[in-house]
Parts: C-alpha cells; structure tokens; sequence
C-alpha cells in the first residue's frame, strides 16, 4: 500500500446472477485515482434458479437471494400455467433485502436473453412465452430502480445480446426512457468479451451504460483489449481428458457419444463443421476411399516401415516384413562393398563379379535394361527410330501390339509431303496445281473467301440488319438454309426474352427483373417470371454480400472443430457437439499399445456409444471439449484448477457456465467503473486515460448534465 492510500469499498450487486461468474470477476476488480484505491464487494444477487445461487455462493462467498422476479401475468404466459401456491410477486423491498439492505454502488444485470437471441426464430420470439422472458428485462430493472430511488445507484450496467438493439428494440426504448426518467444519463454500446477478458472465445455483448448524472461526472474510459487466444493455449495447461481417470474431476470427462458421431467428428476438417463431410465419396453408406483400423493391431500395417528415429515395434515369433511395422527407412549412405544383396546395376554401370551364387538377393546381379523387353503388350503403338533395330517379327505383328510403326526421316516423306492436304489458299495468294485430287484431304485445294454470302443458298445461320431487306423466303425457309434471322434493336430492359411492343401479346417481356427504384408491370392472372416482369433485383438482403458475418444464419456449424491454435465461438448455454462448433482438433494422442492385439478386429455398430480416439485426417483427435475446458475458455477457472458446480449434470453445468459473464470481462469493465466512480469521490469532473473513451455516446452520457449535451471531442 502506498503512503497515504485511501480505500474505498464499491460494493456491487447482480441482478440475474446466475452462478456468479460477473460477480466473481467484478471482486476482482482494481481501480487506483491519485491515493485512492477501491476494494470491490459484492453485497448479492438475485436469480430464479437454486442451483446457479448456490454456485454463486461457492464462487464468490456471498449469498444469493432465489426469487422469481416476474409478475403473475408474465408467469402464467411464460409457463403456461397459474404460479403454484405460496408464490407471490416480487417487491422493491425483497430486491433491496436481496443486497442486505445496504447501498451499492455498481448494478450488473445479465437478463435472461433467450427471447432476443438470433438463436431463436423470429415466429417464436413473438409468442407469449418469449414476450414474456422479454418483459422480465424491463420489470427487473423497473424494481431495482424502485428498490434504491432513496439514494440512486452511481453506476447500472446491463449486458445482453447484440440482438437486443434490433429485435427487442421495443423493450431498449422502453428500458432508457424508464433510466432518464430516474435522472439517469443512458448510452449504448458493443464489445467483445474475449478481447476485453484476454479469452479463448470471440464473445459479441451489447452494453447498456447507465450513469446517474448528479453523482458522476466524469468520463468512463474503455478496458485495454487484448488478441483473442487459441484455444490451445488454454487447454494445453489441462491434461487430456480420460487419459488418467480422476484427473480433472467429474466435469472433465469425455461423454459418451454414438460411434458414428466420432467417425463424423474425424472426417470434419479442424475450422470446418458438418458441411466438410459433403467431400466424402460415399457409396451405399460406406466410404469408398477411406478405412478405419485400430493403432494397437499387431497385423496392423503389413509391410510397415518405421521411421529412423521411431520406437521399432514389439519383437516376437510373428516379427515378420509382412506381418507388421518390421522395416526401417535407412538414412545411412549405401555402400557397395559391404551389401550388394538385391543390388540393381545402372545400364553404364559394371555388374558385379559372377559368382557360383547368381541370384539376385547373393550379389549385385540385376541390370535396369533401356531396351525394350520385346513383350507383344509392353509397347503397344510403338515408334522406332530410323537407327534403331526393330522388334521382334512376331505372328501377330500391327502397331497395337508392339513397336511396329518407325519414323522415317527421309526426303519426300517429311514435311513437304502432301504439302496441299487441307491446304487453304489467301484470298490475294495464287493456287497451286490442279491436280486430280476430289477433296481437301487429297490434294484439293481450299480459298479463305472474304466475300459474304448472298442469295437463297447462302447465309447459313446470318442474320440479316434491321436496315437491310431479308433475302428471298425460299421453301427451306429456316436460320440453317440461309439468312433468315433479324438483329431485332428492340429490347426491354431485364427481359431475357424479345419484349414485342405490339399490344395483346401474352408472353411479353418473359423472365423480366424490374429494378428496385422502377414501377411494377401489370400485374395479370398468370403473375408469373415466364409470363411477365415479375422478378425484382432486391439490393436489401445483405446476407447475399457477406455470407461470412452471416455464416452463422446459413449454418449453426454442427459438428464443427475448432483447429488447436484458433479462438473458439462464444461459450453458450446451448451448446453440444452436433449443434455448434463445440470440438476441437486436439493434437496430443495418447502412445498406442501394441501389446494386447485383439484377436478379431470388430467396428462399434452405428449407434453404439463409447469413448474412442480417431486419428483424424490431419493426425489430431477431433473430440469435444469437456465441461471444464469450457469453464477455462469463459475464464471461470485457471487451467490447472478443478471445480464442481452445483449437481452431477454435465448439461445443466453446461447451461449456467454459457448463460455466465465470463469473469476477466466482468474484471476489466469493474476496473474501469472504479476508475470512475474514485474520480467522481475525490472531486475530479475531468481526467486523462490511458485508453480511448468508451464509445462517444458513453462519454456524452457521462459528462452531460441533465437536459444538457455538450459537444464532446476526442
């Protein structure tokens, strides 16, 4: 502590608190302004389910109060039912008891946002159940406002999805008009919650900034951002799940999945999700070009060869070339004089000694011959050359069926032979000598003739100017039997069709696309593009131009696989295998035992579930993460930390650690509302940051009195 350090406690409190990972993350909070220096404190939250507050006991050592914050109407609509007996309606007095009836300084609300989630479709975000989830948002915030209005929160901060800027934008509006009329300057913003808690995941928030105007004035500054991890990083500090039973704990076991999942999780390609899976060459549900076979089968890769600096394979009885990985690459330098076993000479070479032993495996007694070995199927088509002996005179002798065709280089059979064989005379050129020859291809000669055709005969396929008569109609009157096709200057705009000006036409202007800013054709009993313009070129859908920032739209990225070194997608509540990017192309495998070789090689059946290891394509395990590897990428533990939540259910563990504020985020927007709140304490309305101001609007918020905006400069 320096000399003459001040503290100064913030105490915070969290409205749908979930398990607590905004809590923890803002206990962890720092913030120093001259002398002053804050210690974060949470004084509690509020959520509906039991589980998540006894895991926000356990992760932040505070109490959270189990209440349902909605009303009866929005009860009955989100449930289905009329609230069971003993319920009642939350109070500003139970929320102002919820935080032990003390003042806090920071309110963190993370409403649930199913209901604006893109997640969801737009069909049932309207229904009542959702509209319902969506109404709670505003009743919340509508009681804690309530519950302190004696003395007002400095600072309210409500995170949620972006999508909450456009689908429940009737709710935001409604949300900012109720925080202004409590004396609140309210600014929007975005942020990403990986670069602002240095995570493993790209996770997009949207953030409602609330600043109660006559106890803060001073800017809000945002948090350093930091390069998104890959999800290596993280993971590589944990030991790979079910290697040692126990390690990890309970939430870092691998599940059970059906074999056919896995042999699909090794075929999708690490970055990629099920969509990859469309390459595969698939006959009659089996693969035509791939195989799978355990590591660990001591028949296993027959004429195997091992690596130089590999681990040979077990020596045994059956330690054979074809029974096994029993060869070596030898990177050693051949030498002559101390192996010549199954030595192959080169044609200039000098064979070797001829010894009583001449087989091929005693000495170096094997030539590679140039010459043809004279087999009748060997050189099917040959050319000999005009020096060269030719084969064999077999029974059977043609070109097909060995080197029976020579190239002869002697004069008058070169290229000067047949010299008018499809020969074509310019048209300024003289011809040459009229020989006897009936066609082209014997000596009757051909004219590049530059006039154009005329007359009834000619004009094949021509098509004759609009300004120019036509030729004569003739019995054989079609565009193959002369000029009997006109360049029509008449067009309509879109058509792919000829648009006939000519009234009463019914087909006109077939396949039309109007443009966006042009008036629409008649609309007829047969609305239809064949029959009409009934097509329009639609600037709007801007997921046709950016299919990248939509990709999320055109596919959720089922069984998708992260690659090592990537950041993963956001941690969500949802999240499984087959519906997200939720595995990862882990490249630590475990050593295969060739000790204990099955007898008989048996596949799983399709539906079989197991825990297995596939080596992918690309040599890693495609596997998913463990609950605890995505409790590491949200920042709710250390990697080298074991936790267990509340319960023994990996699914439910799943949902609170994705519906959480991951707890680094929550850290660094903690550290800078301290910032600002001990500015505002010690009397400063204006100081200088080490980082950008939090969006203009934020700091237009922060620094305005009320019902007066000044201009801010950056």
């Amino acid at each position: 502590m320096h000399l003459g350090t001040i503290k100064k406690t913030v105490k915070h409190f969290h409205l749908y608190c979930g398990s607590g990972g905004g809590a923890k993350g803002f206990n962890k909070g720092k913030a120093r302004v001259g002398n002053y220096e804050a210690e974060f404190v949470c004084i509690g939250g509020i959520d509906s389910d039991p589980a998540g507050c006894r895991d926000f006991k356990k992760l932040t050592g505070t109490d959270a109060t189990c209440m349902d914050l909605f009303s009866r109407e929005q009860y009955r609509d989100f449930h289905g039912k009329e609230p069971p007996p003993g319920w009642r309606e939350a109070t500003p007095d139970d929320v102002r008891r919820a935080g032990r009836n003390e003042h806090p300084h920071i309110g963190f609300l993370s409403a649930p946002c199913k209901g604006f989630s893109g997640l969801l479709s737009e069909k049932m975000s309207v229904t009542k159940k959702y509209q319902a989830l969506n109404g709670l948002t505003l009743r919340g915030l509508w009681l804690f406002l309530e519950a302190h209005k004696d003395d007002p929160v400095e600072l309210l901060v409500f995170e949620n999805v972006p999508r909450i800027a456009t689908r429940g934008r009737y709710f935001l509006d409604q949300i900012i008009a109720l925080g202004r009329a409590y004396g609140y300057a309210v600014a929007e913003s975005t942020h990403d919650c990986g670069e602002l808690g240095n995570l493993g995941q790209s996770r997009k928030r949207f953030l409602l900034v609330m600043r109660f105007i006559a106890k803060v004035p001073t800017f809000l500054y945002e948090p350093i951002k930091h390069p998104l991890r890959g999800v290596g990083e993280i993971l590589d500090r944990r030991p790979i799940p079910g290697l040692v039973p126990g390690i990890g704990g309970p939430m870092h076991r691998m599940p059970s999945l059906q074999w056919k999942t896995w042999v699909r999780l090794a075929f999708v390609e690490a970055g990629k999700d099920w969509r990859s899976l469309n390459g595969l060459r698939v006959d009659n549900g089996m693969l035509q070009d791939f195989g799978i076979m355990p590591d660990n089968y001591a028949y296993g890769g027959p004429l195997g060869v091992k690596r130089w600096s590999d681990v040979g394979a077990t020596v045994s009885g059956m330690a054979h070339a074809t029974r096994g990985a029993f060869n070596v690459a030898d990177p050693r330098e051949f030498r002559e004089q101390d192996f010549h076993g199954l030595r192959v000479n080169t044609w200039r070479q000098t064979a070797g000694p001829i010894t009583t032993q001449r087989s091929p495996g005693s000495s170096a007694q094997s030539v590679a011959d140039p010459r043809v070995d004279g087999h009748h199927k060997s050189v099917q088509l040959g050319v000999g050359e005009w020096g060269q002996p030719a084969a064999v005179v077999k029974g059977d002798v043609s070109v097909g069926t060995g080197r029976y065709a020579v190239a002869d280089p002697r004069s008058g059979y070169g290229p000067d032979t047949h010299k008018n064989v499809f020969r074509v005379v310019p048209w300024g050129g003289h011809a040459g000598t009229v020989g006897s020859g009936h066609g082209p291809s014997s000596g009757g000669q051909a004219v590049a003739d530059p006039r154009h055709p005329t007359g009834g005969g000619g004009g094949k396929y021509r098509v004759t100017d609009n300004r120019e008569p036509s030729n004569t109609v003739i019995g054989a009157s079609t565009t193959g039997q002369g000029a009997f096709a006109l360049a029509d200057p008449r067009h309509h705009d879109g058509a792919l069709a000829i648009a006939d000006p000519r009234p009463g036409e019914r087909r006109s202007a077939a396949f039309g696309v109007k443009e966006w800013d042009n008036h629409s054709g008649a609309i007829g009993g047969e609305s239809l593009p064949p029959n009409g313009t009934y097509a329009v070129a639609d600037p709007r859908p801007d997921f046709l131009k950016d299919t990248e920032r939509r990709e999320h739209y055109n596919s959720a990225g089922n069984y998708g696989v992260v690659p090592w070194r990537d950041p993963s997608g956001a941690v969500a509540s949802h999240g499984g295998l087959d519906n997200g990017r939720w595995s990862v192309a882990d490249p630590r495998l475990e050593e295969s035992d060739t000790t204990s070789p099955p007898d008989v090689i048996t596949l799983p059946g399709a539906n079989d579930k197991l825990v297995c290891t596939i080596r992918a394509l690309d040599g890693t395990w495609h596997r998913p993460f463990t609950t605890l590897e995505l409790a590491a990428l949200q920042g709710l533990v250390d990697p080298e930390e074991e936790l267990i939540l509340d319960g023994m259910s990996d699914s439910a563990w799943r949902e609170r650690i994705g519906n959480m504020v991951p707890p680094p985020a929550a850290t660094a927007i903690a550290g800078v509302c301290g910032v600002t709140l001990l500015a505002a304490w010690s009397g400063q309305t204006f100081m200088m940051g080490s980082t950008p101001i939090w969006v203009r609007p934020v700091a237009v918020a922060l620094m305005a009195a009320q019902g007066d905006v000044p201009e801010v400069r950056p």
